[in-house]
């Protein structure tokens, strides 16, 4: 048995911990690039309080680090993150003179906000570090400060060594990645979703499901991301579908949260597999948001590593590792929901494909063909896909037509 873990330096969790914010950003530096998207405009709303007094948390935030002595400088994110976003983002960040970053918001802001801090402090272009089309120069300098605050409970880029960057002109999501862009510190506060519209905490909350489940049968899983990724499966099938129902239900928003936590401290560690994979290339050429790819793809994905494995490697430990997670999604989901007997019975991985079918259409989220994805364009993004560094995790290497079968029912 080997392995290594990377969690970032310190992880504070609970509701409330968004008022230390100012606090521990003057622990970190003097001048605070903070790097924000429309999610931290919103108001928050508590679970019985509605709109909770001092606005929005960019508002509240501004309001901290003044009180705390932190010059702010302030940097919009819209949309997923580009090489060109961070690439200004620094350049905003050394004009200014900050000394450390501040990212509020969700995976899009984070990853923005890791890329600039390591690129404040090594020189050089986004470019330069990016794996598969850039120059995959290693990262050599410690990031600049970085606190990670999310406000959307999916990626757990709070907790990853990664920063996920589109390149426009190489159509393709790639990552810079090492050990020293981890945040100093992840301030993660459940109360921060609760205003999070439907279709969000949908998309999130699969799309963190989905790194969950890969983590968890990826073929670098071990002991230490097991106990991230199984706990965080048992969270999420208990109360995603709670928090659609109830926005201000403050116990599965925090189970929700923690789950974003731990499939950052996961997938960091264990790698992700097919779906996020496919989710490379299909966001670098279509406008498919990631967490609509990931939850619209994990289904058939899900089947077709299933199928795979029976057919190829039966008495492997992959089809173990899927068994053990299907197990933990399928009683917790039951647990939870009340889920059919019919579709909770019997095998444990085809129940929870099942589930899974089932959870994503209740979602009710745009497939793949509303994004201007078509059947012409299946082929290529699963060639495209083979060549992701995801794919190294996935339980079974999957086949070309495998992956265009998977993806052609997520249209």
């Amino acid at each position: 048995m080997s392995f290594e873990l990377h969690p970032p330096r310190e992880v504070i969790f609970g509701p409330g911990v968004f008022a230390r914010a100012g606090e521990i950003a003057a622990g970190l530096g003097t001048r605070a690039l903070v790097v924000t998207g429309a999610s931290a405009l919103r108001e928050r709303e508590g679970p019985n309080e509605g709109t909770a007094p001092g606005g929005s948390p960019l508002a509240r935030l501004a309001a901290q680090l003044h009180a705390s002595g932190v010059g702010v400088v302030r940097y919009l994110v819209r949309g997923e993150p580009t090489t060109a976003i961070a690439d200004e983002g620094t350049r905003v960040a050394l004009a200014s003179r900050c000394d450390c970053v501040i990212g509020l918001g969700g995976g899009s802001v984070l990853d923005a906000a890791k890329a600039i801090s390591g690129l404040m402090t090594n020189g050089g272009d986004a470019l330069d570090y990016l794996e598969i089309v850039g120059k995959g120069r290693a990262i050599e300098s410690s990031a600049a400060p970085f606190l990670a605050i999310p406000t959307t409970a999916g990626t757990g880029s709070e907790a990853t060594k990664n920063a996920v960057l589109t390149e426009p002109r190489a159509r393709v999501k790639v990552s810079m990645r090492s050990p020293l862009l981890l945040p100093a510190v992840a301030l993660v506060d459940p109360e921060l979703t609760f205003s999070l519209p439907a279709p969000l905490t949908a998309s999130t909350g699969l799309d963190a499901l989905t790194q969950l489940l890969e983590a968890a049968i990826s073929t670098r899983a071990n002991p230490m991301t097991d106990l991230f990724a199984l706990d965080g499966i048992a969270r999420s099938a208990r109360a995603l579908g709670r928090a659609l129902r109830d926005p201000h239900d403050a116990a599965a928003r925090e189970d929700l949260a923690l789950a974003s936590l731990q499939g950052g401290l996961a997938l960091a560690n264990a790698g992700l597999g097919a779906v996020h994979g496919i989710a490379a290339p299909l966001g670098g050429r279509h406008p498919v948001p990631h967490g609509v790819a990931c939850a619209v793809l994990l289904p058939a994905v899900f089947e077709t590593n299933l199928r795979a494995l029976r057919e190829r490697d039966p008495g492997g430990p992959g089809l173990a590792r899927v068994t053990r997670a299907s197990e933990i999604l399928v009683s917790s989901w039951r647990d939870a929901d009340g889920a059919a007997a019919d579709e909770t019975d019997g095998d444990a991985p085809d129940a929870a494909a099942a589930l899974l079918h089932r959870l994503v259409a209740s979602c009710r989220l745009p497939g793949l063909a509303s994004f201007g994805v078509g059947r012409a364009d299946v082929p290529p993004l699963a060639e495209a896909s083979l060549r992701a560094s995801s794919m190294r995790g996935n339980p079974i290497a999957l086949t070309a037509p495998e992956i265009e079968t998977a993806i052609a029912t997520a249209l």
